[in-house]
């Protein structure tokens, strides 16, 4: 089936009843978090995804990334458009791919549609309106170009989900800026400005609190066929880091299990003053605010659910 006639599909197929449509905005390739959450989405039974997009620097071999993912997981049919290359304003941060280097000869697609990605989001989302999780793990750039192309897409959402930001008042050795929401701070303004009160945010100094060593990693991991692929490019990872943390995992598992974590209301704003710290989002509590941020989070629980949906 051709990718356009994939992406029509997608857009306007009914999921299974009592599934969640997802779509999954994401910067693969970076960090590894994200291809943890990716094959996650895929193994969710529960997780209609609709589509995957990708973010940031050469955002064509991230979506390659994606597509061996979904090609492991049985699921080649997944559309995944390549996004915007770099951010509203400034220099990329990110504009290399280095999780690209463990590719070897895993499976891809090789041709993708460029220069679409907010237009397929903004489709898909008019054609279920009220029905659509967007689940944006990477730099705010496409999620913003989607909502400044189309003002009226924040509401026609059933919930935006968000791993961006760090809210906590307790400082943390990552410092208080978090790198989605600085690497694009222009854009991550946009997103926190418009979107619905249905907006739920993961941020770093909760995310930071779930994490598992190398070795740990390497057992789990390598139980499961779809994980053993993660576990070829974390290869790349583990050569700088001793651990690995679950940040994006995290808030995709909440989307299914929001029990994870605990929540608290309020109103974020983002810090856009020239400086070390601009893209620092600036966290006010409120019963009645906008968003909700995770405050708490269960480790343990969240663990036993992300490994549950591999049979572990």
């Amino acid at each position: 089936m051709a990718f356009g006639q994939t992406a029509a599909k997608a857009a306007a197929g009914a999921a299974p009843a009592g599934k969640k449509k997802i779509l999954f905005d994401t910067d693969i390739g970076s960090d590894i978090d994200n291809a943890i959450a990716l094959t996650y989405l895929l193994a969710q039974p529960q997780c209609e995804l609709l589509g995957i997009t990708t973010v940031s620097g050469e955002p064509v071999k991230r979506a390659e990334m994606a597509s061996s993912i979904c090609r492991a997981a049985a699921r080649p049919d997944i559309p995944i458009f390549p996004g915007a290359a770099e951010p509203l304003v400034g220099a990329q941060r990110q504009p290399l791919v280095p999780q690209y280097a463990a590719m070897g000869g895993h499976s891809h697609e090789t041709r993708f549609p460029e220069g679409e990605a907010v237009e397929f989001m903004r489709r898909t989302i008019r054609a279920h309106p009220g029905e659509i999780t967007l689940l944006a793990v990477g730099p705010m750039t496409n999620v913003a170009l989607l909502f400044r192309t189309d003002p009226e897409i924040p509401r026609l959402l059933k919930e935006v989900v968000l791993m961006c930001g760090k809210f906590g008042a307790k400082k943390i050795s990552w410092g208080e800026t978090e790198w989605n929401a600085t690497c694009d701070p222009e854009a991550t303004a946009i997103v926190y400005r418009s979107a619905p009160p249905a907006l739920r945010s993961y941020g770093l100094d909760v995310t930071i609190q779930v994490t598992m060593a190398r070795e740990e990693v390497a057992k789990r991991f390598s139980r499961d066929s779809r994980l053993r692929l993660v576990l070829d490019f974390a290869q790349v990872w583990f050569a700088k880091q001793d651990k690995i943390y679950f940040h994006d995992p995290l808030a995709a598992v909440n989307v299914f299990v929001p029990e994870v974590c605990g929540m608290e209301r309020g109103t974020v704003t983002v810090d856009l003053k020239e400086g070390p710290e601009k893209g620092r989002t600036l966290w006010q509590p409120d019963a009645g605010g906008r968003q909700a941020v995770a405050a708490t989070v269960d480790a343990g629980r969240f663990f036993t659910e992300y490994f549950s949906v591999f049979g572990d």
